[in-house]
């Protein structure tokens, strides 16, 4: 089903909550050995219900999918022995030490004591919590829990790390520190990494290829300087005083390849931007108009959102359905 280089393998992955909300609609995607692969999407389009599927927590409803060649459904088991999981929600006990979160972890995958002693204590150096190991996590930092909750869900080596929205909530300087500490375990341990995320900057930054989804589909899948380069050329915007609609003469002028009207902005694409934007303000200028406002932006990842899905992704609201689904989620995770 798979190739040798491929360790995460989903085709037509679908879950179906009550029988009419689709949270994830036949998704089909691999991921390579060693890489970092990222869903990139807003709130509600289908991020955490694929990794739960993956991680077993979650039974889909058609479609099928294995990790390292075991499948997620025939072989749950084996699927959770060789996988780490550190997801949106803190888990650790805020009454027990860092130590203590850890070791518990190690417990519940059966690691023998003197084995998970050294493992809990190179982890604790790895995320730079060394110095708080004894102290009841009630009294970290939100930096300092997310870094020891991807030390638990490295405690059994795992060979695929599921992260999902690793830095959410925290701030800017934590967010990079924690993208270090993930580089580290591709660049140092060779781990195959899937994670979720909705912040651009962070796919940009960390994916070696991402899939861009949106209502439970995919539409999207590349590197992330691929995805930006399929764009065709620069972007540029412009806002006229006057109410007419000028698409057709920006149109005309060479270099465009294409224009939206966005609510009386111009959303342009065009070639040699640097050039381009003087000549549509002079065509512009020669049949009346005023323009009021222009920017010249190379493409980013939140205008490949946009080419693809019609908006930007920091438009793009939670809905009642996603917050429903999430809710559904974590009782399942929990067994309530």
């Amino acid at each position: 089903m798979s190739g040798k280089d491929e360790v995460i393998v989903a085709e037509g992955l679908t879950k179906v909550f009550n029988k009419s909300l689709v949270a994830v609609n036949h998704v089909s995607f691999s991921v390579k050995s060693g890489e970092i692969f990222g869903f990139l999407g807003p709130n509600g389009a289908g991020k955490t219900t694929t990794i739960s599927m993956l991680i077993t927590i979650l039974r889909p409803t058609e479609g099928r999918a294995s990790v390292l060649g075991y499948d997620i459904l025939k072989e749950a088991n084996e699927v959770r022995k060789v996988i780490g999981v550190v997801p949106q929600e803190y888990t650790a006990d805020e009454d027990l030490t860092g130590y203590e979160n850890i070791m518990l972890c190690a417990d519940m995958y059966g690691i023998p004591r003197e084995v998970a002693k050294k493992r809990a204590l190179e982890l604790l150096e790895l995320v730079e919590l060394t110095r708080f190991k004894d102290k009841r996590v009630e009294t970290y930092s939100g930096g300092m829990r997310r870094r020891l909750e991807l030390a638990c869900g490295l405690i059994n080596r795992p060979r695929v790390l599921f992260l999902d929205e690793p830095t959410l909530g925290l701030d800017v300087q934590t967010r990079t520190a924690t993208w270090n500490y993930i580089r580290k375990l591709k660049e140092e341990y060779g781990m195959t990494i899937f994670m979720t995320t909705h912040y651009l900057e962070e796919a940009d930054a960390l994916c070696d290829r991402i899939a861009i989804i949106d209502h439970g589909k995919i539409i999207a899948i590349g590197a992330p300087k691929d995805l930006k380069e399929s764009l065709g050329g620069d972007i540029i915007t412009i806002s006229i005083k006057e109410g007419a609609d000028v698409s057709n003469l920006i149109r005309s002028v060479e270099n465009v390849k294409d224009v939206r009207n966005e609510n009386g902005s111009y959303r342009i694409k065009a070639e040699h931007g640097e050039v381009t934007a003087p000549l549509i303000i002079e065509a512009l200028r020669k049949n009346g108009y005023t323009v009021t406002k222009l920017s010249l932006t190379e493409p980013t990842l939140n205008e490949v959102y946009l080419e693809y899905t019609g908006r930007a992704l920091r438009d793009s609201e939670e809905t009642k359905e996603a917050i429903m689904m999430q809710r559904m989620i974590l009782r399942r995770a929990r067994g309530g």
